[in-house]
């Protein structure tokens, strides 16, 4: 029901006539699809290129999976931008990484607004650099009444860290005297966490040949089904996106019944 609210409320639009989305069933596309874009380094090595190569043509390979879904009006999308694990990497390619993130949202931020987007940070975003924290605060502010694709990015996001920051609220409030215990349920949760708001996550997608969800939307993802593969992210072309949502379409999904949704 949940998912049908969601889609129900999205407005008209789409790009019907591209016949990359011939055969595509859209009553059975995901409401909430998250993606781990990983391989962007193995992808350079590969190459023989540095490691920053991967993450400016993963960029370019998110601007694409982006227009996909915004052409087939898929109501959220999540991705796995950076990871509060990701700091341990060299010094080097992390600045170089939030500089890079810092040069896409100023290049997009205009078509993503033209597009319709809804744009969303979750995560840690006030640990940020400045300048993009400052840019992440005028993106979301300026996209805040769009009615499209809401496209969120985990940035210094994980799911444990997430799950602490809402139990610890929870806790807060309970002290307080504004909660009593047995008020705490799913819901209540739910409201605490980055994605308040959003529906659960029904599809993963990791790239790169690697099969778990490394600290990503723990408890979102409960129920969603995952799909993997060995291209490298900036090599995951639109067309293998759609291939990836038609699967999905091709799900019997139970959530621990014995018949599909």
């Amino acid at each position: 029901m949940w998912n049908k609210l969601f889609r129900d409320s999205r407005p008209p639009g789409g790009d019907a006539g591209n016949p990359l989305y011939n055969d595509i069933d859209r009553s059975r596309l995901p409401v909430h699809t998250a993606i781990i874009m990983d391989g962007n380094g193995r992808w350079a090595e590969g190459r023989g290129l540095l490691r920053t190569a991967g993450h400016t043509a993963g960029v370019d390979a998110l601007k694409q999976i982006l227009k996909v879904a915004i052409d087939l009006e898929l109501p959220a999308l999540t991705v796995y931008a950076f990871s509060t694990e990701n700091w341990k990497r060299p010094h080097t390619e992390v600045d170089f990484l939030m500089r890079l993130f810092v040069d896409y949202l100023s290049k997009e931020i205009d078509e993503m607004d033209e597009d319709n987007v809804k744009l969303r940070f979750l995560g840690r975003v006030d640990e940020l650099s400045p300048a993009l924290k400052d840019l992440a605060k005028t993106a979301v502010d300026r996209m805040a009444d769009n009615t499209g694709v809401c496209f969120n990015v985990a940035m210094n996001y994980g799911g444990k860290d997430e799950i602490l920051r809402a139990t610890k609220e929870i806790a807060r409030r309970v002290q307080a005297g504004e909660l009593l215990p047995e008020d705490v349920d799913e819901t209540l949760f739910e409201s605490c966490l980055d994605t308040d708001g959003l529906p659960p996550v029904d599809f993963v997608i990791r790239t790169s040949g690697d099969m778990r969800l490394s600290n990503y939307l723990l408890w979102q993802a409960a129920y969603a089904e995952f799909w993997f593969t060995d291209t490298n992210w900036p090599d995951f072309t639109p067309a293998r996106f759609v291939e990836a949502l038609k699967a999905f379409g091709k799900r019997k999904r139970r959530f621990g019944g014995l018949k599909n949704k």
